[in-house]
């Protein structure tokens, strides 16, 4: 079983930037692939960034793309979200999701944080 921790939301202006982490316990932590999705209100839930268990392998939604860096440090069991040049249309629920593999699926990710809120103004 794995437990996640986000932190690190909050309410910053349009053009600024804002770290998400998200803190794993469990033996096997290290194992899984991570993902972060995020979800704004009256929409669904949708991809943002996800990378390998080992860290050489990441992908990006398109939106986000030159923007967000997704991280990993396996010795801290942390997981990173760097989001600069934030814009409004970032504002959103943020989680982050454990899974077998580097997956942009929801349905794929089996283990879920508790989410942190993103709100940018303009």
């Amino acid at each position: 079983q794995v437990q996640l921790v986000e932190s690190g939301g909050g309410l910053v202006q349009a053009g600024g930037s804002l770290r998400l982490s998200c803190a794993a316990s469990g033996r096997t932590a290290s194992n899984y692939a991570m993902g972060w999705f995020r979800q704004a209100p009256g929409k669904e839930r949708e991809f943002v960034a996800a990378i390998d268990w080992s860290g050489a392998n990441t992908a990006y939604t398109e939106s986000v793309k030159g923007r967000f860096t997704i991280s990993r440090d396996n010795a801290k069991n942390t997981v990173y979200l760097q989001m600069n040049s934030l814009q409004p249309e970032d504002t959103a629920v943020y989680w982050c999701a454990a899974g077998a593999t580097i997956t942009s699926q929801v349905r794929e990710y089996d283990h879920w944080g508790q989410g942190t809120q993103v709100t940018v103004s303009s």
